[in-house]
């Protein structure tokens, strides 16, 4: 199994950026995802969840309105837009299966002027 994440990178606030994570060896299709971050210091945050449809997704309050998970199911993709990026969204993000922790390197998002 696994989960390559990419797309993050260094953004000045308000601005954007499209996370994706490549999965493979397992059923992709079958499997509820999410995403997590881990900011210097601090403990994995769990960002938000996704199910195998795609449908009622779930986000923490602090990301709600400005970050979306979506998936193709069909590409074995996951992804997560970021929208209106604070200096606190910056941290290493990774993709995982809901109930694992992410096996993968994650990929930075730094947001600073």
């Amino acid at each position: 199994e696994q989960l390559v994440e990419s797309g993050g990178g260094l953004v000045q606030p308000g601005g954007s950026l499209r996370l994706s994570c490549a999965a493979s060896g397992f059923v992709f299709s079958k499997t509820v995802m999410k995403w997590v971050r881990q900011a210097p210091g601090k403990e994995l945050e769990l960002v938000s969840i996704i199910n195998i449809d795609g449908s009622s997704p779930y986000y923490v309050n602090s990301v709600k309105g400005r970050f979306t998970i979506s998936r193709d199911n069909a590409k074995n993709t996951l992804y997560l837009q970021l929208d209106n990026l604070k200096t606190e969204d910056t941290a290493m993000y990774y993709c995982a299966k809901v109930n694992s922790p992410p096996p993968g390197q994650g990929t930075q998002v730094t947001v600073s002027s």
